[in-house]
């Protein structure tokens, strides 16, 4: 929120300190400065606070508690009229839950114009337009106190035997309005409205934006200003799905105290009677009551047990003194009654929490935490960090994928995903999906012969309890089939790490092998050992640029083995050339077709037809100059 220093002085006798004194103040003791301009400061105000804080008199009210220098007024604490009662003005309300209090004041012969001076330089200091006097007034009182205001046009309104009506309810199907910016929003059901209820007519979405059917112009006498308490889960839910943020919604999701709808009455309409002239023909006030402001009861030896602190009755007094928390002491413990707006503080850490932060964290003095008894054992961890470092250094990549799976033992009540209702009870199935995945993305190999080796160490889930189980998934080249490859890792794994001959188990296709690690051959891994001490070898970093594809047939004479023309090309291609691939055989009139797939990259920058052109045409030579070879 936009705070102007030159505002918040008009709450102080004594002069403010500096825009930079103000915002270490408010930085160090209530919430975070952003920005600090000649004519304003941008202050963070986080939800716990909004309640109260989205106005200069929630900011002023903390700086004088801050910088102990007393307010000359707070029109929070200064009595509110006795409103003279009309019934030229009827409200109603369908759901009291939604719209807890609705004030509306009748005015009559009001004159339009531009606001004096004062008022637009004020709201203009903090970003805000001047429209005209009697809206900008209405904003004013909302950026002094908080409490969000709306007037309509009454003689836009219908006037039923010198009755005016306002109805509150909610948004039928297919509902729309014409809001003040002219733009036609179709409103969700159930999205709370203002309406002129003598016809029916939406005249305004609560709490957020008045519509065009009863906006004010420069013709406008006779007025109807609304003061009111909406629901702020309703009104929250209505922005987010009109995308239709604006000063009002912010202040209302954030649950104002319904109390403040009669201060806001209050100076709206002292400030509109002072520079729009008028006579108030009456107020109508619907309101459920106000809530119950319940005392908050902790001990200073509980507020020092909290904090980790030493300060004193005398201290704490002082706190509640300067926040205007009404208090009573006996025998070491406070019954606290904060102020109508605070409702924020409700249990015992909240007064805490307003106690460390006035008299500064900075007093409380650090301490080391006690040590733990006994550490918990490490060792079934260890056993695990084992088995992933031993598959690491064999060139795998660790996965980590859902517990979930489309079949197992377990069934779960709230499924997340509909496809895979149940805890898995095999870690098979999610790395058949991921091995897929993976060969799909990677045209290049991470070695010389297996394209993927991926492997995930996690738990499964069954009726007789869980079990951790390591996975090894992969794909393989060059002719030699996945299933072998994957059987010569089994082996090693079973022999070298595991020790237990026969403890995998293959999946049908061949390409993923599944082992169960019991609790005891985890302590046995764990024993002794330091995860994190990999032995990687040699190992080249990745491109940052993307690899380009290029594909080669040549004819030559039958016997002709591969081999000889993957050299030719990988001579004649040079440095540019990281992998290759056949990809098809076949013979025909006494000679044999290969087609092999280049795969070119550079660690520099993204490969070019002018620079892969070239090399494919030296690639073609060196081959066209065999006896025997042709190019296809």
């Amino acid at each position: 929120m936009k705070i102007s220093p030159a505002w918040l002085q008009t709450f102080f006798a004594s002069p403010l300190p500096d825009s930079n004194a103000l915002s270490e103040a408010l930085t160090f003791h209530v919430a975070e400065v952003e920005e600090i301009t000649p004519d304003y400061l941008e202050v963070k105000v986080l939800p716990d606070r909004a309640a109260y804080m989205l106005s200069h008199r929630g900011v002023a009210h903390e700086l004088s508690a801050i910088l102990e220098l007393p307010l000359k007024q707070d029109p929070l604490r200064e009595e509110v009229p006795e409103f003279p009662s009309t019934d030229r003005v009827t409200v109603s309300v369908e759901n009291p839950e939604m719209c807890s209090r609705y004030m509306a004041a009748l005015v009559e012969g009001v004159q339009i114009g531009p606001s004096p001076a004062w008022l637009k330089e004020a709201l203009e200091s903090v970003g805000q337009r001047s429209i005209n006097n009697v809206v900008d007034a209405t904003n004013y009182v909302m950026l002094t106190i908080g409490q969000p205001l709306h007037a309509f046009d009454a003689k836009l309104l219908t006037n039923d035997a010198g009755t005016y009506a306002i109805g509150v309810r909610g948004a039928r199907p297919e509902e729309k309005i014409t809001t003040l910016t002219d733009e036609v929003y179709e409103l969700p059901e159930g999205t709370l409205l203002i309406t002129d209820a003598h016809v029916d007519l939406p005249i305004g979405i609560a709490g957020i934006k008045g519509g065009k059917a009863a906006a004010i112009t420069n013709t406008t006498t006779d007025i109807i200003i609304e003061s009111a308490h909406f629901d702020g889960r309703s009104v929250r839910t209505s922005a987010q799905a009109l995308k239709l943020f604006t000063d009002a919604s912010l202040r209302f999701q954030n649950r104002p105290s319904p109390a403040l709808v009669a201060y806001a009455m209050r100076d709206v309409l002292a400030c509109i009677q002072k520079i729009a002239g008028g006579e108030l023909v009456g107020v109508t006030d619907l309101y459920a009551g106000a809530p119950e402001i319940v005392p908050v009861t902790v001990s200073l030896e509980k507020l020092n047990g909290i904090l980790g602190a030493v300060f004193s009755d005398t201290e704490v007094r002082g706190v509640f003194d300067r926040l205007g928390f009404t208090y009573t002491e006996a025998e070491g413990v406070y019954t606290i009654l904060p102020p109508f707006e605070r409702s924020d503080v409700v249990i015992p850490e909240n007064v805490a929490e307003e106690v460390g932060r006035i008299l500064g964290y900075d007093r409380i003095t650090g301490e080391e935490l006690p040590g733990l008894p006994s550490l918990p054992s490490q060792t079934q961890f260890r056993g695990t960090e084992h088995i992933k470092d031993f598959l690491t250094e064999r060139g795998f990549s660790e996965v980590s994928l859902q517990a979930f799976g489309t079949h197992g033992d377990i069934a779960l009540a709230n499924a997340l995903q509909q496809d895979k209702p149940w805890l898995r009870a095999s870690l098979v199935p999610n790395m058949k999906e991921a091995l897929a995945r993976a060969v799909a993305v990677a045209p290049r190999a991470l070695g010389t012969e297996p394209i993927v080796k991926l492997f995930e160490a996690g738990t499964i889930f069954k009726h007789d309890g869980e079990t951790l189980a390591v996975v090894l998934a992969v794909h393989a080249v060059d002719g030699k089939e996945s299933e072998s490859v994957l059987k010569e890792y089994a082996a090693t794994i079973e022999q070298e790490l595991l020790q237990t001959p026969g403890a995998a188990r293959f999946s049908l296709e061949g390409s993923v092998v599944e082992f169960l690690v019991s609790p005891e051959q985890l302590i046995r891994l764990g024993e002794g050992y330091e995860p994190n001490k990999v032995k990687l070898g040699p190992y080249e970093p990745f491109s940052l640029y993307p690899f380009a594809l290029r594909d080669i047939a040549v004819w030559t004479p039958a016997g002709t083995p591969p081999d000889l023309i993957e050299k030719l090309i990988t001579d004649a291609a040079g440095s540019l050339l990281v992998r290759s691939d056949s990809f098809d055989t076949f013979e025909k009139d006494g000679r044999i077709s290969y087609a092999f797939r280049l795969v070119f990259e550079s660690p520099l920058k993204t490969l070019s037809d002018t620079e892969l052109v070239p090399v494919m045409e030296a690639v073609t030579k060196a081959l066209n100059d065999r006896d025997g070879f042709e190019v296809r």
